[in-house]
């Protein structure tokens, strides 16, 4: 079982940085598929990043260049290293997961995904 705490969220200026850490308090997430996601405000929740259980990537055209998706080596944290934000990137970010068939297959729905952190708000705001 994936118990998943997000943290990092915040307000920052245009063009700055924020790193997004989604921890699993229950099993190691190894082999799962994680996936970031966003939802601002009266819009549906987007895929914006995943990292495979074989440490593929991938990214959104949005995301892609500016942020980086990555796994620490204890196996219990994914990282999202975001990179010169603007204000389209303003939105409650959620990282979810779930065992992949096959194993390096990168979910990109939010209905293919089982498990899911509690969000957290980012704000890109002068």
């Amino acid at each position: 079982q994936v118990q998943l705490v997000e943290s990092g969220g915040g307000l920052v200026q245009p063009g700055g940085s924020l790193r997004l850490t989604c921890t699993s308090t229950g099993d190691t997430l190894n082999v799962y598929a994680v996936g970031w996601f966003r939802q601002a405000p009266g819009k549906e929740r987007e895929f914006v990043s995943g990292i495979s259980s074989t440490e593929g990537t991938l990214y959104t055209d949005a995301a892609k260049g500016r942020f980086s998706v990555s796994r620490d080596n204890s196996m219990t944290t994914v990282y999202l290293q975001m990179n010169s934000l603007n204000s389209d990137d303003t939105s409650v970010y959620y990282c979810a997961a779930r065992i992949p068939h096959p194993f390096n297959y990168i979910p990109t729905t939010a209905a293919e995904y089982v498990y899911w952190g509690q969000g957290a708000q980012v704000t890109v705001s002068s």
